[in-house]
């Protein structure tokens, strides 16, 4: 059995609670994992004036993968957070993928009415390293009455290409359908630069089924009608916040998981549940760790360990689906811990009869 070197950043708040939980399962189905923890997060800036080391990317480079908690932490603003951490290792080590599938899992209820799990599964691929979140830009004559701010994005051709071209691989691999997120109608240069390139790469997937709308409009379609969707492509902000719109509808940012990707594999990929560190329920054993065990899940497959990663994804779907062990944000009583530990009890269960078939 090959070992493997996993990097794990708790974070703040919930995201040590979670992030035990999901270290607990992955080590159930694939003992091989050598963890090492690393103490980056909003409490060490408030402690060092650092997010992280000043060689954090050097130090996690020859891991295989990170798994990182939630971050977030009060008297710390978010843009010091993101930019402090999460954005640097992104950039360093090339995930320009943000992968987030979004489900309505066993056991859990959708924000629409009368919508099933037919309905409701769609991947969503979003830019990750350029786009709408860039350094670009400043405040200029501050203090001034005449003020003002510039925010510039940044749409490169390989940037672009690249992104758009992994959603048509996906697409390809699911049903045929890739609908990218725009907005050339009142964004005048990169929205259109955008759209141009997807349509450039498009004629290299005859086969897969296209169709290009308007954020806003997309937006009303993944409340409106989701069974339409499989997988959406979309630039950096997009890509945020229509993968959080579609969680919400799905069961909702706890339940919620995503990858940081390397498609070369030439430095480690990422994993993280989407949802916040809510410090106000941190330590009281109630957060819910399904979206960081789903995280590692994920996580497990990136890594080829293709068996490992299904039992964690189906034992996730058994314990909810039998709804005798939930915690209070799915309307039952049980801890953080006793629900990560009937996930890792399922999945060991599965990845044995994996094993013997």
């Amino acid at each position: 059995m090959r070992t493997y070197r996993i990097a794990t950043i708790p974070g703040d708040g919930i995201g040590v609670d979670v992030t035990v939980e999901a270290v607990k399962v992955l080590d159930r189905v694939l003992p091989g994992i050598s963890w090492t923890e690393f103490d980056w997060s909003c409490e060490n800036y408030l402690r060092t004036g650092s997010m992280m080391a000043a060689d954090g990317p050097e130090q996690l480079a020859e891991f295989d993968a990170i798994l990182l908690g939630a971050v977030g932490f009060p008297g710390v603003p978010d843009h010091i957070s993101l930019w402090g951490l999460l954005i640097p290792l992104r950039r360093a080590f090339g995930q320009y993928v943000n992968l987030r599938p979004v489900r309505l899992l066993p056991g859990t209820e959708s924000a629409l009415r009368d919508r099933t799990a037919d309905d409701l599964d769609i991947l969503i691929v979003r830019e990750n390293s350029e786009g709408e979140y860039s350094e670009i830009g400043g405040i200029h004559n501050p203090g001034r009455p005449d003020e003002f701010v510039l925010q510039e994005s940044v749409f490169t051709r390989t940037g672009c290409e690249r992104i758009i071209r992994y959603a048509f691989d996906r697409a390809a691999e699911r049903s045929g359908k890739l609908c990218s997120a725009t907005k050339s109608n009142g964004l005048i240069h990169s929205m259109p630069y955008w759209d141009s390139i997807f349509e450039h790469v498009a004629a290299d997937y005859p086969s897969v089924q296209t169709r290009q709308m308007h954020v806003d409009a997309l937006a009303a379609e993944i409340v409106l009608h989701p069974d339409r969707l499989d997988v959406i492509v979309g630039s950096n902000l997009f890509g945020d916040i229509l993968s959080d719109l579609a969680a919400a509808v799905t069961g909702g940012l706890g339940l919620a998981p995503s990858g940081n990707i390397n498609p070369a594999g030439d430095a480690p990929s990422m994993f993280e549940a989407v949802h916040g560190s809510a410090p106000d329920i941190a330590g009281m054993g109630i957060a819910d760790p399904v979206a960081q065990i789903l995280a590692g899940a994920m996580l497990l497959a990136h890594l080829g360990e293709h068996a490992a990663a299904a039992a964690v994804d189906q034992a996730v779907c058994d314990v909810l689906g039998a709804a005798t062990v939930r915690t209070p944000d799915l309307g039952g009583t049980a801890t953080t811990a006793e629900l990560g530990t009937a996930i890792a009890d399922r999945a060991a269960e599965l990845a044995k009869a994996l094993a013997r078939a």
